[in-house]
């Protein structure tokens, strides 16, 4: 199984990747049904992928051939969000980079970060044969990441839903890349996230894929208010918005 048949159009239920000892409370399940109802223009945006001509520009880019990518869209990164990536890498040159949810983003992060001249990508990702067959993607592009099979735990802090048990990490990250895990496991899920800021330099930059959609500007919120020392922007590139962080201090 390629990586591309392993990448289809909608998510990938993460019920038996669940963890035994936690359980959705009656609250958690009541926020994602009401975000659910309130969500439903930015599930429909993110239909769409992208442009073909934003999406050949990208490999184009990065000297990629045609068929290097999946259709885009949906639950998958769009072309406005990878060129957000690229334009950092090639910008910043970030030595390690840090994904949260494997896919399309990580050939496109490993690529970039071979043609800027240096950097490491170590990318987490629930699904163990997803991540199998995202290594061998990438191998078949020649361009290679630290791909880790990693295991949904409870959340750090206050945060609710599961988040990933992703054992030793980079002790400097400069490039936190959030994509994951899905809104379906909670509308806040990403926040958890935020264990991680303590790792960013200064200079250091946080992208939240999705971050127009609703559950995810109340992540932003908290962030503001927990992290003074960052500082968060929306931009609208892609269908679904990113929040980029930058710490400043």
């Amino acid at each position: 199984m390629t990586s591309r048949e392993a990448t289809q159009y909608l998510p990938r239920s993460d019920a038996e990747s669940w963890p035994e000892d936690v359980r959705r409370s009656p609250a958690d399940i009541a926020h994602l049904i009401a975000f659910g109802a309130i969500g439903w223009p930015w599930l429909l945006r993110s239909l769409s992928g992208g442009s073909k001509q934003a999406k050949a520009r990208l490999l184009e880019r990065l000297d990629l051939p045609a068929g290097a990518l999946p259709n885009l869209g949906s639950w998958k990164a769009d072309t406005g969000f990878l060129h957000l990536i690229v334009d950092h890498i090639f910008e910043h040159r970030p030595e390690n980079v840090v994904e949260l949810g494997a896919g399309a983003s990580s050939l496109i992060i490993a690529r970039a970060l071979q043609k800027a001249g240096n950097g490491l990508l170590t990318s987490c990702d629930q699904h163990a044969d997803f991540v199998d067959a995202t290594r061998e993607w990438l191998l078949e592009n020649g361009v290679e990441a630290d791909l880790k099979a990693t295991p949904l735990r409870r959340p750090p802090g206050d945060w609710p839903g599961i988040w990933y048990d992703h054992g030793p990490l980079p002790a400097q990250i400069d490039l936190l890349v959030i994509d994951g895990p899905p809104w379906t496991i909670h509308p806040y899920v990403r926040g958890a996230a935020e264990s991680l800021f303590d790792r960013i330099p200064v200079g250091g930059t946080i992208l939240l894929d999705d971050g127009a959609r609703p559950g995810e500007r109340v992540v932003a919120r908290r962030w503001r208010k927990r992290w003074p020392n960052f500082q968060f922007r929306l931009v609208h590139a892609g269908t679904k918005g990113t929040l980029i962080g930058t710490r400043l201090r």
